[in-house]
């Protein structure tokens, strides 16, 4: 989709409007300044990282009589990247405003790449990964697997949610059984739901699996990931948007990962929507642990440094020749690792 073409005045509206911000923004850091420097701010306590705007971001405080209450914070130099669910060590100043100190060390951070080659995180302290798909936009398996890959390797919990489980048809049902199978046998939990703008939902079993956990809501664009999180939290008023009709791909309306508390417990964290979900910073043994079906049959080839290519007694090969393991899967490794050691090789 091409952008829209703003006139001269559009610009400089435009323009006008981010220049405010920055002044506002800039006054507000000059503020927390001058409060650091007076002694005007509360003693130290422990935050939760809602949410990441620039510079700014919103802390919830998690103890104190001002427990629950979010603030809007900037936080000290050379802390290193702070994202949603993280937690840190703050002080509130005036007007629900605070300067974080200090990050705690995290239980797990998942990362990656962006545009420009760089690891981007964007979640952590999660347990749990909930990889949505849908009938529309047509599931990507080698996305699929990069996400389990990458839940396999922080040690984290994934679960492939089939979202829009109402437009299965006769066309899609049978290749959509057959990948929900596919992973039913390595033993990952599948669910199918319903969350929809149009019609009553259906997300019976979602309860059960969020409950007390921290999961992230992963997915390429314009599986739902909005809607879903609107049906079990209606006053988060996320942003839906529709696929696209020349393309039938998703749209990406979610900018930002923020972490949303769950009334049954838990809470949930947004990502923004993404078609590709590189892997490039991790090296291909990594990548053979994050298959686990190849990771349980790693030393059991007849060559120690066996790259399961074209070598004889590689037991990885002779798994997939006697369908063992999933040649759908082993082909989604190879994908993987080639598209791996180009870019490392850049």
């Amino acid at each position: 989709m091409s952008k829209r073409k703003l006139n001269r005045r559009q610009t400089w509206r435009a323009e006008k409007i981010q220049s405010e911000r920055e002044q506002r923004s800039q006054k507000r850091a000059r503020n927390l300044s001058r409060q650091v420097q007076s002694g005007e701010l509360s003693s130290e306590q422990l935050g939760l990282v809602i949410c990441r705007y620039s510079k700014h971001f919103e802390i919830e405080a998690l103890e104190g009589d001002d427990a629950g209450a979010v603030h809007r914070c900037v936080s000290r130099t050379n802390l290193g990247t702070i994202v949603a669910g993280d937690k840190v060590i703050w002080r509130a100043g005036s007007e629900q405003t605070g300067v974080i100190e200090s990050r705690i060390a995290r239980t797990s951070i998942l990362e990656r790449p962006d545009n420009f080659g760089n690891l981007k995180a964007v979640a952590a302290n999660i347990d749990q990964m909930l990889i949505v798909i849908a009938c529309e936009p047509v599931p990507q398996p080698n996305l699929i697997d990069r996400y389990l890959v990458a839940a396999e390797l922080m040690n984290v919990r994934p679960v492939i949610v089939l979202n829009k489980a109402d437009l299965i048809d006769e066309q899609n049902r049978l290749p959509l059984s057959k990948l929900l199978e596919r992973y039913d046998a390595l033993g990952y939990k599948t669910q199918k739901i319903i969350s929809s703008r149009h019609q009553t939902p259906d997300l019976a079993e979602l309860p059960n699996l969020v409950d007390q956990r921290t999961s992230i809501v992963v997915g390429q664009s314009g599986v739902g990931k909005s809607s879903f999180i609107n049906t079990l939290l209606p006053n988060a008023k996320l942003e839906v948007g529709d696929l696209s009709p020349s393309t039938r791909e998703g749209t990406h309306t979610t900018t930002k990962a923020k972490l949303f508390h769950l009334p049954c417990g838990g809470q949930l964290i947004d990502s923004p929507g993404i078609r590709d979900f590189s892997l490039w910073h991790i090296d291909v043994l990594q990548l053979q642990h994050g298959f686990i079906e190849i990771a349980e049959r790693l030393g059991q080839c007849k060559f120690r440094n066996c790259q399961h290519e074209l070598e004889p007694g590689c037991a990885i090969r002779t798994s997939v020749e006697n369908g063992t393991i999933s040649p759908e899967r082993f082909s989604s490794y190879e994908r993987t690792k080639e598209a791996i050691l180009e870019q490392q090789n850049r």
